[in-house]
């Protein structure tokens, strides 16, 4: 399969349609992104999609990227239903705003699945399905690591934990918080989180999130992070202020986490696959369209991984 053609969307956004010979049986999937330029996880997820439906001689693909903005994204929705595509995958930008878009889908007879992050509730009577991690059960098993972590140390009567989140009304930001705050007291109910603040996936204000922490509290003895990437740019502000014995246990093991385990300054994470992630949204598409009878929730596994086992998984590659 090839690249046809580079096109550009009524929004304005470029989008790439990926395909072989099409035929009368090609299935014509769009996808619209939250952020490809956000983080190395987006981008590798792209990438995966991309070459997964190259794989697929029965499959046309429309790419669009919403560069992390609602409106966009909304318009992108529009544009794909005024293109009459078979099916629309969204990775949505934020789980309510984007509902009424979802909806029109819907009411065009177009199947709607949503990868990564689901929509919020109100929505899901308009989507075929969702494919994708369970982020609550992310946000559990994060606490678990972090509450057993205190525990081989001793400090579980006594320690303080920090939290830092995802994007602000992003639906993965908060059901992985749901989960850890929701587990963390059940698993150690002497620790004490003494603070939460956003640091919307980025590495940068992440790291000005933990300056300031640092500067407010002088004992801190945890640090939870909704992904890697904000987990290392903790880290990094705890090691250049020389603030040692931090646990630090995120989620969606980056690279930059997986190095951070070996050279033993990050505790502990959860394995996620952008890779995985992305075929299985294809997948997903594929499977419904062929009349196959799916489950709401399509989750792949997300393991625990620590400095203990990380010899049993392979670097990301993101």
């Amino acid at each position: 399969m090839k690249l046809r053609t580079l096109i550009a969307a009524s929004t304005a956004t470029a989008a790439m349609t990926f395909a072989g010979m099409a035929t009368a049986e090609t299935m014509r999937i769009g996808i619209t992104q939250n952020n490809v330029g956000v983080d190395s996880y987006q981008t590798t997820y792209e990438k995966a999609f991309i070459a997964a439906a190259e794989a697929n001689e029965d499959v046309e693909v429309v790419v669009l990227d919403a560069g992390g903005d609602v409106a966009r994204q909304i318009a992108q929705m529009e544009d794909l239903i005024q293109q009459e595509v078979d099916a629309i995958i969204i990775w949505p930008t934020n789980g309510e705003a984007v509902i009424p878009a979802v909806r029109k889908a819907h009411q065009a007879g177009i199947p709607v699945v949503v990868t990564n992050s689901n929509i919020a509730e109100a929505g899901f009577a308009f989507v075929a399905s969702f494919s994708g991690p369970d982020n609550i059960t992310q946000g559990i098993r994060s606490a678990e690591i972090m509450c057993d972590r205190f525990k081989d140390l001793g400090i579980e009567d006594e320690a303080k934990v920090v939290h830092i989140t995802g994007q602000p009304g992003y639906t993965t930001a908060i059901e992985r918080a749901k989960g850890f705050n929701d587990r963390l007291p059940e698993v150690c109910p002497n620790v004490e989180q003494i603070d939460e603040q956003p640091g919307d996936w980025n590495r940068e204000k992440s790291q000005q999130v933990m300056e300031a922490f640092l500067v407010k509290y002088d004992d801190i003895d945890g640090v939870y992070s909704g992904d890697d990437n904000m987990g290392v740019g903790a880290m990094n502000a705890a090691i250049a202020a020389g603030r040692e014995g931090i646990t630090f246990v995120g989620a969606t093991n980056f690279a930059v986490g997986y190095e951070a385990m070996a050279a033993g300054t990050y505790w502990g994470s959860i394995y996620q696959s952008p890779v995985d992630d992305a075929e299985a949204a294809l997948k997903t598409a594929i499977d419904l369209l062929n009349g196959e009878e799916l489950p709401f929730l399509n989750y792949f596994d997300t393991p625990k991984i620590t400095q203990d086992n990380m010899g049993d998984y392979t670097k990301p590659v993101f």
